[in-house]
Parts: structure tokens; sequence; C-alpha cells
């Protein structure tokens, strides 16, 4: 379940962004001689809803409809006295009660003539609201997501720089004078700070260089301990990592993320690095290089190991026609 203020600053992210995102997707339902498109959300699986329509459930399960005409459309199971907050915060202007969204949704297309739809990822549709689909629809097409975001849009880059940014000053401003504290209270000072800048979700890994990071456990962080930090800003995932590590490691480590992303093909042996996509349907989710086309954001990590001690360090980056860089 989400823990943040979920709202719609329409200064930062404004209504055109979402008009221009339903159009492609209308121009792609035409030429394919398809009724809508839906798209599927959950709590974890949320990001490819809100891409069109900005709207995240706190918890459970929904449809998102975007017909050839008119505003999209919410089939959902949430109690009807959060329908106002979800269209104070979304483009959505129907919302039917679904507690089953199968049912609904082949109600609507009975209602509206429809004989083909598209789903957004056909194959990662839970197997429980494909199957009576399939049974009652003469035609599902899958409709990929890169056929509908080929490339992050000026607003989406925008979000995720705001993100970025605060995502890197909070954790570097705080992570000073760490040492020697418990892990519990640092992260605690990470989330009062990060959830008053916008965060509606946050997770916290941490690590004294014995393991991979891991969740808070009530140690004391050590000289030489290292975090990662993943922070959702208005539905846009950011992770960084950053190290207390002595300056020559530190040195090391950015240099060699610099050149992990800059100065060689992703995915060179030499230079080993963990890669995660943020912008696919999850919040991040673990891939190769030949996984990031252009537009990709993503988060890349490094490490290194010195005296039996492991550190980390890894930010936000986007891969561009060129090449990956820093976001």
């Amino acid at each position: 379940m989400k823990h943040g203020l979920i709202t719609w600053d329409k200064a930062e992210l404004p209504p055109a962004a979402f008009d221009s995102r339903l159009s492609r997707v209308r121009e792609l339902l035409a030429a394919r001689g398809l009724s809508a498109l839906v798209v599927y959300s959950d709590v974890w699986r949320s990001n490819q809803g809100r891409y069109f329509s900005n709207f995240m459930p706190y918890w459970n399960r929904a449809l998102l409809v975007i017909a050839a005409e008119g505003a999209p459309s919410l089939l959902c199971a949430l109690s009807p006295r959060v329908y106002p907050w979800i269209r104070s915060i979304t483009n959505i202007d129907e919302i039917r009660p679904s507690p089953n969204l199968p049912q609904q949704l082949l109600a609507m297309c009975t209602e509206k003539d429809w004989k083909k739809i598209g789903v957004l990822d056909l194959g990662a549709m839970p197997q429980d609201l494909y199957a009576p689909l399939a049974k009652g629809l003469d035609s599902i097409a899958d409709i990929p997501w890169n056929a509908v975001r080929s490339a992050p849009d000026e607003a989406e880059l925008s979000m995720y720089r705001r993100g970025a940014t605060v995502a890197r000053e909070v954790l570097e401003q705080e992570i000073a004078g760490t040492s020697g504290g418990i892990d519990h209270d640092f992260v605690g000072r990470l989330e009062q700070r990060l959830r008053l800048a916008g965060a509606e979700d946050l997770v916290v890994l941490l690590t004294n260089g014995q393991t991979a990071p891991k969740p808070p456990a009530g140690i004391t962080l050590d000289k030489g301990f290292s975090v990662t930090l993943a922070f959702e800003y208005r539905g846009h995932w950011i992770k960084v990592s950053r190290t207390v590590a002595p300056p020559e490691v530190l040195t090391s480590l950015k240099s060699l993320f610099r050149y992990s992303i800059e100065g060689k093909p992703l995915g060179d042996p030499a230079a080993p690095l963990y890669l995660e996509n943020l912008s696919g349907a999850y919040p991040w989710e673990s891939c190769g290089a030949a996984e990031l086309t252009a537009g990709s954001l993503f988060a890349a990590h490094v490490e290194t190991q010195v005296d039996d001690r492991r550190y980390f360090y890894g930010d936000m980056c986007i891969r561009s026609p060129s090449g990956a860089e820093l976001l």
C-alpha cells in the first residue's frame, strides 16, 4: 500500500502532456482498427496507467480504458467514496464500480458494440482477468509498451529530472556525519524529508560493506556504509546509491560509474554494472543492456571492493540515441 499523498500539480505536469499521449494511442487504434486500449494497473504495476491518466491506486486493481474517442474510463473495485479524489487527480471522468473487472469490461464492450480491443502488454495481464476476456471477446490485440511510448516526452523527462535532483540532494546531505548512528534513525530522517518533498513510495537499503544493500535492521552504521534509495516522485521512480567511503575510494567509484555508462558499451564485462529499467510497466526491474532502447530511463550501479569491504555507487541515467548518459 502506498503511504504518500498523491496529488496532481497541473503546473508541474500539464494536462496537455496527457492529451498528447492519448492522441498517440488513438492514432494507433485507428491504424489497427481497434475500438479501445485497455491498460491494467495495480499498486505495483501502476507506471503505465499513470502515464496516460495520472491514476495510481493506493491498493487494489483497475483497468484504464482508452477509447478511440472521448475521455478515458476507469474500471476499479475501490469504494465509490474515493471517486471524487480520483477525478481530482486524473483526466478520468467516468468511473465504473467493478468488483469483477472482466465482467464489467465485457459489459462495456457489449454496450458500446466494441468487437476488437487492444490490451497493453497482453502477456503480463493476470490470468484470472485474461481468461474470461478471451472467452467473451472476438479479438484481443497485444499492444506492446514501445508502440505507444517509444521515447520519453519533455513532461516526463522534467519529472524524472526533478525527482532525481531531490533524491540526490537529500541523500547526500543526510549521509554526511551519519557513521556511528543507527540505520533506523537514518532511514527515518530520509523518509521525513522525502515525504515532505513529495515521495509517494520509498525503499531504502543499506550495508556496512559485508553484503549487498538490505533493509534496515537496527544496526550501527560504521565508516564506509552504502545506501541505495528508490524513491517515487509523482509516479516517476528514481533510484540512486551513495557511500561513505574514503576520498580515494569514492573518486575511483565515480570514475568507474562514468566509464561504465559513458566510456564503453553498456554491458562490457570489463567493467560490470547492475542495470534496472525504471520506465517499464513496473517501478523498476533488473535488465540487460540489450533491453535498454533509446529513451529508456534506468538506474546504473557499480561496486568496488577494498580490504574486504564492498562499496556501492549508482545514479539515474537515460539511453539517448548517442548512448547512455547521466540524467
